[in-house]
């Protein structure tokens, strides 16, 4: 790949106008719909680079000629030649190495554009399908056959009964806690263009005639902006400004969504009632946050970073709350001669009145006659005034404002208006108990090295540096508490009451937080109530953690809380430090067991126990699908609760489109209540003890193995010699660095998200896989592996999500990457494990190639397989560029730049391609 700006006329090649046509078995039974939306996008995006350059035009067309041929022949040799002929692959290789710098770079955003059209291609079909279900549905059917939760509701009233169904539904808690970990490799700028792309394919198909070409007009227009706009960003985002994501998804889907949901489940389980009588659904959708309180690692985020974000949030959902209850209250219309007032709404109008004149008088010009009305308008303006911060006016609490709705709601209902008492008005309602005035629990975290340090520090120097003066850090840690206890004081406890130690290695780091909780505060009063969260995440701490546990609950201030809250208490688990530490499969069953012990020692103390999962979107960080994640728990570790890590793509693949946001939330609160059932647990239990020996096997192994490879002599460099690690630290896709800077200088100081996103840049995805096949081998049962596949739900999950994560891999591509490094040992160790694990896992579900069983997924995937190839080989081009020198010189520092940029373009758009990286 040369770095001048010489145009190179590409080589002759068959322009390939669909991704799809006959070119292999697997890509003929793709749904018509979903083919149609991915040819229109492909022959979109190839008329606007043909606009933009003809030769550009050309280049993508030959780079995808071969790649196609290059993934057919692959498709082949699976099933029939162990030793393929890469002839397509070898053509593509050499015609993207002849093109210059600019060309290439041109080239990377051609395919980065593809992919994000066949996402939302993708994500139209999921949608269309639902729908399509939906409209099948029958009105007199007992349950939705759409709506998982209605059908694990009614599973639970058969196994139950109504009264244990009901408590059940009472105590469902979803709690998605969303973080600015930065694995979302699109800038905002990109984000927009594909929400206005989304809407204008998704109305392609409905319409005609005129409307339909000037919204084809329309998506010509963004496609062309699309691909003229740089996918990397100029500048990292601050955590202030990754806050955005939040408010993103709450106006586009949570705001409105939440309240459809809930009522989505009334109307099937209420039928002709719903609506007419108190709600059945509990508001059990709880929103967290680490952004701008996630401190572990990134001095970007500060004691007023934190005070900022808080503020954004609770000024956001206020406004938004204000905006409601106006809206709700105009048409309240009712006048007191159809619709009287309850004495209970005259006495709040009166106490309304007394607190502001101006306020009621101003209600009563517009809303003559129509109490209910009058009082909505003036709780709206309170809510104006509760911004403001006007003391005199403001809301003190969301509660004060919910309590108001309720009495709005009685008297409505009292008067016989019911369809007004539970219609929009509950939505407002179910909205206020979602949100509160803090839209999320804002949660903290911080390192347990640096909550040691700074206790040293003022030991030696005292509080107020009397002995010498105490250092940066230990100043910002004491202000950290100081700005929690503002938050709660300005939008109450629930808005920022968790302090999350990471590697929690003994009560005693317990101890440390809430000591500094104390010293913090010059007086008792103001010292804020806090929960303190142990979060256990490397093997060893895993395996320690009930011994820890039984310390910490000794604290004082931890009994204190368990006393006050019900003896309520939350443990964090996380998934990519013991995953990166152990390897995937020690991790996953590490994991397991844990959560198992846990359960057992929680249920022994009588504790009312939340288990919190630092999920990733990568199978390497605990990712696939929550929802059987849940369902494969060991008993007791649920409890109608689920905590986890929402974060990068993930929140957006989740949470952007409002119907798959509404089926995801659904889906996971159904398994949630699901997991309570005797069914589910005396399932999870019995197959747990029938299958530990074999685990234990299977384990032990995969931990060898996996500690085999991280312990090879110079495997560090070699990994940052043959992964994009570096560049991919130069990303400005988050506020966080790619280290801790505690001082380590080895693969323990590296972030688990670069050691997942590297490896799966590389198309090798070994952070999900490696050491699989070499305990399979060992155990050498295949009847026994496929007969805990079959029955065993934590099993059949992870050797689904590692066959998922198989099919994003590509053996011919990793052995280019591979090739950076100059050490065929270590390359022959990961090439010989990937094989081994492929031959198992495929053995094990019963598929030839990955994802065989899942129809649509799998097509999918290798549909995408030539574009993704096309990038990869971009890629690791340009790291072999930039690895050696060119002509036995040094890159000059704009060649560099250049050729980092392109790796860059490339990241994101493989990032796209392949969906779950971090």
């Amino acid at each position: 790949m040369t770095s001048s700006h010489q145009q190179i006329t590409p080589a002759d090649a068959t322009i390939v106008t669909s991704g799809l046509g006959t070119k292999g078995p697997e890509e003929r039974g793709l749904p018509e719909s979903l083919k149609y939306d991915m040819d229109l996008c492909l022959q979109l995006l190839r008329e606007v680079l043909g606009e933009y350059d003809k030769d550009l035009l050309s280049t993508f067309d030959t780079v995808l000629s071969y790649a196609v041929e290059a993934s057919t022949e692959r498709f082949s040799e699976t099933l029939v030649d162990p030793h393929p002929d890469e002839n397509g692959l070898e053509k593509a290789v050499e015609t993207i190495d002849a093109m210059n710098l600019h060309d290439a770079q041109l080239l990377a955003r051609a395919f980065t554009t593809y992919f994000h059209l066949a996402n939302l291609s993708e994500e139209n079909y999921r949608v269309s399908v639902l729908h399509q279900r939906e409209a099948e549905v029958e009105d007199n059917q007992a349950v939705d056959p759409v709506n998982e939760m209605t059908n694990a509701y009614h599973q639970l009233i058969g196994e139950m009964g109504p009264a244990k169904a009901k408590d059940l539904l009472d105590k469902l808690e979803f709690h998605p806690v969303f973080t600015a970990h930065p694995t979302e490799a699109r800038r905002k700028a990109v984000e927009g263009k594909i929400r206005r792309i989304s809407r204008l394919l998704s109305d392609n198909r409905t319409l005609g005639g005129s409307d339909k070409k000037e919204n084809t007009r329309r998506l010509y227009n963004e496609i062309d902006a699309l691909f003229r706009t740089s996918p990397i960003a100029l500048k990292k985002p601050t955590p202030v400004e990754e806050s955005n994501t939040i408010l993103d998804i709450f106006d586009n889907t949570l705001f409105t969504t939440i309240p459809t949901i809930y009522r989505r489940f009334d109307d099937w389980v209420l039928g002709d009632k719903a609506g007419l009588v108190e709600p059945v659904c509990p508001a059990f959708f709880h929103p967290g946050s680490w952004i701008g309180s996630d401190r572990d690692g990134n001095p970007n985020v500060t004691a007023k970073v934190s005070r900022q974000v808080a503020r954004k949030f609770s000024d956001h959902v206020i406004t938004a709350l204000e905006d409601a209850t106006r809206t709700v209250g105009r048409n309240l219309t009712m006048e007191s001669d159809t619709t009287p007032a309850s004495s209970e709404l005259m006495n709040l109008w009166n106490h309304q009145k007394e607190m502001s004149e101006r306020l009621t008088d101003k209600a009563s010009l517009i809303s003559t006659k129509e109490p209910h009305r009058a009082v909505m308008l003036v709780m709206a303006d309170r809510l104006h005034y509760t911004l403001l911060r006007d003391a005199d006016l403001m809301y003190t609490s969301c509660d004060a404002f919910i309590n108001d709705l309720h009495i709005v709601q009685r008297s409505l209902a009292q008067s016989g208006a019911k369809r007004a008492a539970y219609g929009p008005l509950q939505d407002l309602i179910w909205q206020a108990q979602t949100f509160g005035f803090h839209m999320v629990e804002m949660e903290f975290r911080q390192h347990s090295v640096v909550h040691s340090r700074a206790l040293e520090d003022i030991r030696e120097h005292g509080l107020h540096g009397e002995r010498g003066p105490l250092q940066p850090m230990t100043h910002e840690v004491l202000d950290t508490f100081r700005a929690l206890g503002a938050i709660q004081k300005r939008n109450g406890i629930k808005a920022a009451r968790r302090y999350i130690i990471s590697f929690t290695k003994s009560a005693q780091h317990v101890r440390d937080v809430y000591e500094l909780n104390r010293l913090a505060f010059a007086h008792p009063e103001d010292v804020p109530t806090i929960d303190v969260i142990p979060l256990f995440e490397q093997l060893e701490d895993l395996q320690n953690s009930v011994d820890v546990l039984e310390e910490i609950i000794k604290i004082p201030e931890v009994q204190a809380r368990l006393k006050a809250t019900g003896r309520k208490m939350e443990v964090m688990l996380g998934y990519s430090d013991s995953s990166k530490d152990a390897g995937p499969t020690s991790a996953t069953l590490a994991l397991h067991y844990a959560q198992e012990r846990i359960a057992i020692w929680a249920h022994r103390h009588d504790i009312d126990l939340t288990l919190f999962h630092g999920r990733g979107g990568a199978v390497g960080r605990g990712g696939g699908p929550a929802n059987r994640a849940v369902l494969a728990q060991p008993v007791g570790s649920v409890n109608c609760r689920f905590k986890l890590t929402e974060q990068g793509e993930v929140i957006f693949a989740r949470y952007g489109n409002p119907v798959l946001a509404i089926r995801h939330v659904e889906s996971v609160a159904a398994a949630t209540l699901l997991q309570s059932a005797p069914s589910v647990e005396k399932t999870n239990t019995d197959m747990t003890r029938k299958y530990t020996a074999m685990a234990t096997k299977l384990g032990e192994s995969a931990h060898s193995r996996f500690l085999d490879l991280l312990n090879t002599p110079d495997f560090a460099p070699w990994f940052s010699t043959v992964t994009p690690l570096n560049e991919i630290g130069l990303l400005p896709i988050g506020s966080r660095p790619a280290k801790r800077g505690l001082g380590a200088k080895s693969l323990d100081d590296l972030r688990t998200i670069p050691w997942v996103f590297s490896w799966a840049q590389a198309r090798i995805n070994l952070a999900a896989w490696y050491g699989l096949g070499t305990a399979c081998e060992k155990l050498n049962d295949l009847a026994t592996l496929r007969k805990a596949y079959e029955e065993w739900p934590l099993f059949s999950t992870f050797i689904d999500n590692i066959e998922m994560s198989l099919a994003k891999t590509d053996e011919r591509i990793a052995r280019m990457y591979l090739s950076l490094g100059d050490r065929d040992d270590l390359a022959t160790k990961v090439l010989d494990e990937m094989e081994l694990t492929r031959k198992w896992a495929l053995q094990i579900v019963g598929d030839e190639w990955p994802l065989q069983h899942r129809h649509v997924l799998g097509q999918a995937i290798r549909i995408r397989s030539p574009y993704v190839d096309a990038l990869s080989v971009t890629q690791v081009l340009a790291l072999r560029s930039l690895r050696k020198k060119v002509d036995k010189e040094e890159l000059s520092t704009s060649q560099q730049a250049g050729f980092i940029y392109l790796i860059l373009c490339t990241v994101s758009g493989v990032a796209a391609g392949l969906q779950n990286t971090g």
